[in-house]
């Protein structure tokens, strides 16, 4: 069982930046995969971000490739989400999650995530 609460989201104008973080909490961090997605209302919940456990491997939604940074750190058993260059399409609630499943299914398959975080609020102002 696993607990994951993200925080560092906020409101900021279009072209800066944010750092979310996930805190996992209840068994070893280090045996998951870890992602983002986001989501708005009335709409999908969309990938954003995946990375392996080690994190030696990242992969990112087309649209936030080149401006979405994942990394973790398995000692501090932390995920963050480094957001540069926001547009305000990137406004959403963002959700961390912890799949079981090997590294590169996240990124399809959101239904096999094991775990989420309750969602924090990005807003970026045009």
């Amino acid at each position: 069982q696993v607990q994951l609460v993200e925080s560092g989201g906020g409101l900021v104008q279009a072209g800066g930046s944010l750092r979310l973080s996930c805190a996992a909490s209840g068994r070893t961090f280090s045996t998951f995969v870890m992602g983002w997605f986001r989501q708005t209302p009335g709409k999908e919940r969309d990938f954003v971000a995946e990375i392996s456990r080690v994190g030696y491997s990242t992969y990112y939604a087309a649209s936030v490739k080149g401006r979405f940074t994942i990394s973790r750190d398995n000692a501090k058993n932390t995920v963050y989400l480094q957001m540069d260059s926001l547009k305000p399409e990137d406004t959403a609630v963002y959700y961390c999650a912890a799949s079981s499943r090997g590294y590169g299914y996240m990124r399809s398959n959101w239904d096999g995530v094991d775990y989420w975080g309750n969602g924090t609020l990005v807003t970026v102002s045009s």
